[in-house]
């Protein structure tokens, strides 16, 4: 091959392989550029929709024109529609540059329909339930509805209640949803069993617990409904109850709630290690911080070396000494207990280290769920706010004081990290409960002004308004007897821990005496804790009486008994004092209801010592209280009155709940200036020794009581559990001892015929039976009297109210 041969055959071959390359390439790039506009999305289109507007579903799937969109985006979209409730079906698929989203659109909620419910309201269904009014019907959420609305029957004890739900078609593509409810029986506690308690027997542990048994009036009190959250809380409830008696390694093993749906009962098993018990060993304070002496300290501690261990004490002991070294200036001092349990004797010492704490702040305080409470009803507990140093024992006081408040069913603090190092964000969650309290009682009380049928109503609210402020408005009814009652106290007074407040009150009686007593009047009042225990109060008072009535006074004859004319009670008006041997109930008597009305204006104050363990229901500590009233600020009596009272209680058994119970108290009242009128004496009888009626000791005229200027009296008690009969019911027997007296006389006028005016002790012993009713505490006595005077007047059978202290 020539040489321009060979030229023009490798010209060729490169311009076959140029060709075939670029043919190539244009290939390559066509298959390229094909699949991009497949995936790039140029228009959204948008189908079955007919409430939700096309633009809506667009900006909800994020899915924008012009972008490439794989499989994983188209599925994004798809799970977000879903996500919004608003569809029943949502697919999507490209055709070419067009994105295709089908929909299907949930039906819109018209009506939600409760049917069947009596026990539980409307309204409060509508607040448990998601599925709303103009809302996307969605058949999850419904379903979800029905479990919520068996949880709030069972927490009103009805576990066997039924609920389905259902729909029913409505115009314009809506859906009414009916929940159909059966309410069934009430589910009560049949019974309540603890297991490895030794040191306890079980009607002892009941007590503890708030759970019970269903007994007789189970329907009034409601304390047999099952509830595991008040479980849990009894749970905690037995581990203070054994922590503050010396078992400091009880623990619960097991609580178990078993429902016989054939019974529609629980059968509740609380499995208990009790441990052994404790006392104190050696207890001593430690101190790391120079400057502070532990020795000036001792005052402090509640802990003593052979003393019964009990968790509270300590606590008392941490709060006293973190206050203690907080005042002498060492904010950031922190008080740790350190416990050296001695297995061999059963005994733990404990040292209380004081060292110099890591210097942390308070930065704010978050209240959460508090749906009435205000907020600063909840911050005023605490002790520290914001900016203080963070000390954590007394955040555990506020807690303790929060709950000690009623309001809430559970409370729980807890820190969370705050802006900076060196700051602490403490967060309160609370969980409200009612406050309001409806009372209806009724009862028959012998003796006193009241005597007779008595019935009472009363609203009391302990939360009003979320101010905690105490409401109570009572009207009480009798035979002969009328009382109106309304009482306010603001317990932050001015921002400060004084309790304020105000009495109103009207009461009208015609039982008891031949003439009529009405009285109206009112205080206000103020009272400021000194210590935990200490508490001093101060008032004015103003009351006006009316004795007798239009009638005038009822006239008696020298035998005592009533005189009659024409076959009616012969009765004599002020200033017309019948011819003959007749005297009305009593000159004295008489004197004061011819000078009514009568106003007192006056000022009280007192102090009182309180160490009990329940106000309610003490078993253990003491309750003192002295005071003044001095009237004459006004008004027409002029009087000083000195009274006081005390009642010390101790828990004699502990297994066998027998309480005992001893309780003194004195008076005197002495006029200011003119003589002292016979009703500002004091009138006592079977409230300081039973067996006596109401004004049934004392000095007397004519057989009728004059009150006196003195009084003493002192009683022993012991109350016990009645034995076959469960503690549920409420009943307690009681056996008593009482002594005391009333006398002295500052009423100048007519003095014939009085008797008693000097010192005589009368006693008596007795036994009660006590019934918690739901209705309020009643009590009846049978009191024999040891020592007692001719004139005085007896009633050893008395029915009435209870009042321990």
């Amino acid at each position: 091959m020539s040489a321009g041969s060979k030229l023009l055959s490798a010209l060729s071959a490169a311009a076959l392989s140029s060709t075939v390359l670029a043919a190539s390439t244009v290939t390559m790039g066509l298959v390229t550029l094909s699949e991009a506009e497949a995936a790039v999305v140029n228009r959204v289109e948008v189908r079955g929709n007919q409430r939700v507007d096309a633009d809506t579903v667009r900006n909800l799937i994020e899915i924008k024109p012009g972008r490439n969109a794989s499989d994983a985006d188209v599925d994004a979209a798809v799970t977000k529609l879903f996500s919004t409730g608003l569809f029943s079906d949502v697919r999507a698929r490209q055709q070419g540059g067009v994105l295709i989203v089908d929909v299907s659109e949930n039906q819109i909620v018209g009506d939600v329909i409760f049917q069947g419910n009596n026990k539980i309201k409307n309204e409060q269904l509508a607040a448990t339930v998601q599925t709303a009014t103009r809302a996307p019907y969605n058949a999850s959420t419904a379903q979800a509805d029905v479990d919520a609305i068996k949880a709030a029957y069972v927490r009103i004890g009805r576990s066997d209640a039924t609920v389905s739900v259902r729909t029913v078609a409505a115009e314009g593509n809506r859906v009414n949803v009916v929940f159909d409810i059966n309410e069934g029986d009430r589910t009560g506690i049949e019974s309540i069993n603890f297991v490895g308690n030794n040191a306890y027997g079980d009607s002892r542990l009941k007590q503890v617990i708030s759970l019970r048994e269903s007994g007789l009036f189970s329907f009034l009190q409601r304390n047999d409904i099952y509830d595991e959250d008040r479980l849990r809380a009894d749970e905690e409830a037995l581990r203070r109850f054994y922590f503050n008696r010396g078992y400091a390694d009880f623990r619960i093993v097991s609580s178990v709630a078993e429902l016989d749906p054939n019974k529609n009962r629980y059968f509740v098993t609380i499995t208990v290690d009790e441990g052994e018990r404790y006392t104190y060993g050696a207890v001593n304070i430690d101190s790391t911080v120079p400057g502070i002496d532990a020795q000036a300290l001792q005052s402090q501690l509640k802990t003593k070396p052979g003393e019964t261990y009990s968790a509270e004490q300590v606590e008392d002991t941490l709060v006293n000494l973190t206050n203690a070294v907080a005042n002498q200036g060492y904010a950031f001092a922190q008080v740790t207990p350190r416990g050296n349990r001695d297995f061999a004797n059963n005994t733990i010492s404990i040292d209380y280290v004081i060292d110099q704490g890591a210097r942390a702040y308070v930065e704010r305080i978050e209240i959460r769920g508090n749906t009435k409470t205000r907020d600063y009803v909840i911050r005023r507990e605490f002790d520290v706010s914001e900016g203080d140093a963070f000390n954590q024992v007394l955040v555990q006081r506020a807690k303790k004081r929060l709950e000690a408040l009623r309001f809430f069913k559970t409370v729980n603090v807890s820190t969370a990290p705050g802006s900076q190092p060196d700051r602490v964000v403490l967060v309160v969650q609370v969980d409200e409960q009612s406050t309001g309290e409806f009372s209806v009682g009724g009862g028959y009380t012998t003796g006193g002004e009241n005597s007779g049928p008595v019935a009472e109503v009363g609203i009391t609210e302990r939360n009003f308004l979320g101010r905690g402020q105490f409401v109570k408005v009572s009207a009480g009814f009798g035979e002969d007897t009328r009382s109106y009652n309304l009482s306010f106290t603001e317990p932050y007074f001015l921002g400060r821990r004084l309790a304020a407040g105000f009495d109103l009150y009207r009461t009208e009686n015609s039982s008891s005496t031949a003439y009529d007593i009405k009285r109206t009047g009112g205080s206000l009042r103020l009272a400021a804790p000194i210590t935990e225990d200490l508490t001093a109060q101060v008032a004015y008072n103003y009351k006006e009486e009316t004795f007798g009535d239009d009638r005038g006074v009822q006239v008696f004859g020298p035998n005592g008994l009533p005189v009659f004319v024409n076959g009616q009670p012969f009765f004599s008006t002020c200033g017309n004092t019948p011819s003959g041997p007749l005297y009305t109930l009593s000159p004295i008597i008489n004197r004061a209801i011819c000078d009514s009305p009568y106003s007192t204006s006056s000022i009280s104050y007192a102090l009182t010592y309180n160490t009990l363990d329940n106000q309610r229901d003490p078993r253990d500590g003491l309750f003192v209280q002295v005071g003044q009233e001095v009237a004459g600020l006004g008004g027409d009596a002029k009087f000083l009155r000195t009274t006081g009272r005390g009642s010390f209680f101790s828990l004699l058994s502990e297994e066998f709940d027998v309480i005992g119970q001893l309780s003194a108290g004195a008076g005197n009242v002495t006029a200011l200036g003119d003589d002292l009128r016979v009703f500002d004496n004091f009138f006592k009888g079977q409230d300081i020794v039973r067996g006596f009626k109401y004004q049934g000791i004392g000095p007397r005229q004519f057989g009728v009581a004059i009150g006196g200027t003195n009084y003493a009296n002192a009683s022993a008690e012991v109350t016990f559990p009645l034995p076959l009969i469960s503690r549920d019911l409420g009943f307690r027997g009681a056996a008593f001892a009482d002594a005391g007296s009333l006398w002295g006389l500052d009423n100048v006028g007519n003095q014939l015929g009085i008797e008693g005016e000097d010192f005589s002790l009368r006693a008596s012993a007795g036994v009660g039976l006590i019934w918690a009713s739901p209705f309020g505490p009643l009590r009846v006595n049978y009191a024999a009297p040891l020592a007692k005077e001719n004139y005085d007047k007896l009633q050893q059978f008395s029915f009435g109210f209870s009042s321990r202290f």
